[in-house]
């Protein structure tokens, strides 16, 4: 079967390879429209994907944002948590803020994940080596969206002075944590299981604190995937910023 860590981090670059392979052809032949571009990207890395996890995974089940929910994977010991194309408008729009992100969820923990960040030319991994953390910047740097930051999330800044940095998706954004682009994220609003997984087990490899927002655990392989807020941050931020949620 071979290294699930290093399968994870091929399979989610593999497919970020393919994701700029579909734009350029689609900017080549004229037909980058937003959401013709985005389906495309979605229906090819999704194949991609599927392909792959059926041929050298086959014993195990999947969950993807871009596939029917099959719940059988709630009697399964191994689910692959897949979201083939992690902001689908910053794809369309040739930015490179975007990700694909592939979690593998055993038996009650997230044992593997890969975040491909195809439009920085690399791929954060549970496999891989990461920088040390130092100390949170000042002001805090909060990763919030490019077209909304949310009420919590403007208060959680105001609160602890914090500078807001916009950016796309959420995982992304996860990732600029891990990266040291910002000191955390903060989210509220909605967002699914496919959104989280794969970053995730990346911050935490990290070293970094994962939680929902009220510090409790975040739960894979549910019943109902819907997994609505996030806290990824540096350590020494986690009980400011809970308390700044809590406030």
């Amino acid at each position: 079967m071979g290294d699930d860590q290093s399968f994870a981090k091929d399979l989610a670059t593999s497919a970020g390879e393919l994701l700029l392979q579909i734009r350029r052809e689609h900017l080549a032949a004229g037909t980058a429209e937003g959401k013709a571009l985005a389906k495309a990207g979605d229906r090819g890395a999704q194949t991609h994907i599927a392909a792959r996890l059926a041929a050298e995974r086959p014993e195990d089940a999947v969950l993807s944002e871009e596939a029917v929910d099959d719940k059988a994977r709630l009697g399964r010991e191994r689910v692959w948590i897949i979201d083939p194309l992690d902001g689908t408008r910053e794809y369309s729009e040739d930015r490179h803020d975007w990700a694909v992100h592939v979690a593998l969820w055993e038996r009650g923990e997230l044992t593997a994940g890969a975040v491909a960040l195809p439009g920085l030319g690399m791929t954060l991994s549970t496999a891989g080596e990461f920088p040390e953390l130092g100390e949170p910047a000042q002001p805090v740097r909060l990763a919030v969206s490019r077209s909304r930051a949310s009420e919590l999330v403007l208060s959680v800044a105001e609160q602890i002075g914090a500078e807001l940095v916009p950016m796309g998706s959420a995982g992304y954004k996860v990732s600029a944590v891990v990266r040291g682009e910002v000191d955390a994220y903060v989210h509220s609003g909605g967002q699914y299981e496919w959104d989280s997984a794969a970053p995730v087990a990346v911050a935490a490899a990290a070293g970094l604190h994962t939680s929902r927002i009220d510090g409790t655990p975040l739960e894979y392989n549910r019943e109902d995937p819907y997994l609505p807020d996030l806290l990824v941050c540096r350590p020494r931020l986690h009980d400011a910023l809970l308390a700044a949620v809590a406030g």
